[in-house]
């Protein structure tokens, strides 16, 4: 129902002072809208990282920036190493080396900071927002981002490795590098450990299955090493009371990657995306397939054109499963409102919320097909 305000006119004559009363019906869409404000501030993050969220939130509920909430949340998952997928200490490459990747994504202005295979630095999302805040760039990645980070306050250079870290790699390399990330090599990738050269006679055994036409075999997602203890990427965003959104990942990617891989962490529109018109959304899962499609900006401009957060993440997933039908991954999508849902495929999904009126972060759960 339309809520009405009254506008009192005074009309002054010369000896009549008259008052008229006039009613102003508010349009449907605006009640709607402040109707859907009592959801902000809000926080939504990729699985139950509850501490991420927390952190997250005490920022935005006390007033902070949601830039800021964001780097308080995927600093709270680095620190913690939420999953062993998230900060330092995890994700070995090839080499044993763990490497981290982060974006930021202010959408209020669509600034974007990002670093990629990041070295000897362990705050990979302060470093994101360094390049964003500090240059005209939007990425940089290897040795010189890590320079860069340094060189801007960030302490460095220091050891991302663990003896946790460096056994899981022992292990890998003691069962004959299984699984990895190499095809149309020789020695065959699939029973014995690099380094590897180029097949000639090979051609393209492991594409998209529709990729040809002809029903070629697909590797999964889990046959390449993603699974439950191998995606854990945070994606976060949050938007405050006035409706300003932010966005941001932290992963130190797959394990067992080769050496200098970025997957779609810092891809802003892959890993994550925000805009205050719209929304925003976060993914997880195989990185490698999802960033050649921009899921999360699709989740966005599918908002943008009316869908509703549900429609629009599904209709994401969706649209990878027609070329990857066995692909790992999963999205959160939140509308400016504060609505949100998410769709996933190839493994159960959960992401927490915390918003307003909220004594605590929720953990939602997404099945495959939902």
């Amino acid at each position: 129902m339309a809520s009405a305000w009254y506008l009192v006119l005074v009309i002054i004559t010369q000896s009549t002072i008259c008052f008229a009363s006039v009613s102003l019906e508010l349009a449907p869409t605006r009640v709607a809208e402040e109707e859907g404000n009592k959801k902000l501030p809000i926080v939504i993050s990729t699985w139950p990282f509850v501490e991420a969220v927390k952190a997250a939130w005490n920022i935005v509920d006390g007033g902070g920036s949601p830039l800021d909430a964001v780097v308080a949340g995927c600093s709270a998952c680095e620190r913690l190493r939420c999953d062993g997928s998230v900060g330092y200490g995890g994700s070995p490459d090839e080499n044993g080396e763990t490497t981290l990747d982060a974006m930021i994504m202010d959408g209020t202005t669509m600034d974007v900071g990002a670093v990629g295979a990041l070295r000897y630095v362990k705050d990979a999302i302060r470093a994101a927002r360094l390049v964003m805040d500090h240059t005209e760039h939007t990425l940089l990645v290897g040795d010189q981002a890590s320079k860069f980070a340094i060189s801007m306050g960030l302490a460095g250079p220091a050891n991302l490795s663990t003896d946790e870290s460096m056994n899981i790699w022992s292990t890998w390399r003691a069962t004959e590098c299984q699984p990895n990330f190499w095809r149309n090599v020789v020695p065959d990738q699939g029973s014995c450990c690099g380094p590897y050269e180029i097949h000639s006679q090979q051609v393209h055994p492991f594409r998209a299955l529709h990729e040809y036409g002809n029903g070629r075999p697909v590797r999964t997602s889990s046959e390449k090493g993603f699974g439950l203890k191998n995606h854990d990427t945070i994606s976060i965003v949050v938007i405050n009371k006035l409706g300003k959104i932010a966005a941001g990942t932290s992963t130190n990617g797959a394990t067992h990657k080769i050496p200098g891989r970025v997957g779609d962490g810092p891809i802003a529109g892959a890993s994550s995306y925000a805009d205050d018109d719209v929304g925003a959304c976060g993914a997880t899962g195989d990185g490698d397939i999802m960033m050649r499609f921009l899921p999360c900006y699709q989740v966005v401009e599918s908002m943008r054109q009316g869908l509703s957060p549900k429609d629009a993440a599904g209709n994401a997933i969706d649209r990878i499963k027609r070329k990857y039908p066995l692909f790992v991954g999963a999205i959160f999508a939140v509308n400016r409102h504060g609505d949100h849902s998410g769709a996933c495929n190839g493994w159960t999904f959960q992401y927490t919320v915390r918003g307003s009126g909220m004594d605590e972060p929720q953990i939602f759960t997404i099945q495959p097909d939902d």
